[in-house]
């Protein structure tokens, strides 16, 4: 089952990619990421894993799987599979996107649970990128 959720901004695609694929800028806009290690510096690249620490929680384990530089990036970070977006929006801005894909048992608790808290975190991304 796939969750998704989306935020457009006035903030370029280019500007948005910068701080939605540099793991060492996600603090400046995801405040419960601490330390994102071995993902790729300075952005994300497939098939590199390490951990990031979550305020709060033990370190979690994540694997780049896919990547389309300026557009998409996937990972695997349990058995949830995460796909952030940048598409540009007619007229200008972007649309920043992530869905969530995990077995049909965790969809309730991704809907319910971290659907809400994604969005505004995206919301704080789009306040960023267009600073």
């Amino acid at each position: 089952m796939t969750v998704r959720v989306d935020v457009d901004s006035s903030a370029s695609p280019a500007r948005v990619w910068e701080l939605y694929a540099q793991p060492a800028r996600w603090k400046e806009w995801a405040p419960h990421i601490r330390s994102p290690h071995g993902l790729g510096a300075p952005e994300v690249e497939p098939g590199a894993s390490g951990r990031i620490h979550l305020v709060g929680l033990a370190p979690v384990w994540a694997e780049v799987t896919s990547k389309r530089p300026g557009q998409s990036w996937t990972w695997r970070v349990g058995l949830v599979e995460l796909t952030h977006t940048v598409t540009p929006r007619a007229g200008g801005g972007s649309t920043i996107g992530l869905a969530m894909r995990a077995p049909a048992p965790m969809e309730l608790a991704i809907r319910i649970g971290y659907a809400p808290i994604t969005k505004l975190l995206l919301k704080n991304l789009a306040r960023k990128a267009e600073s």
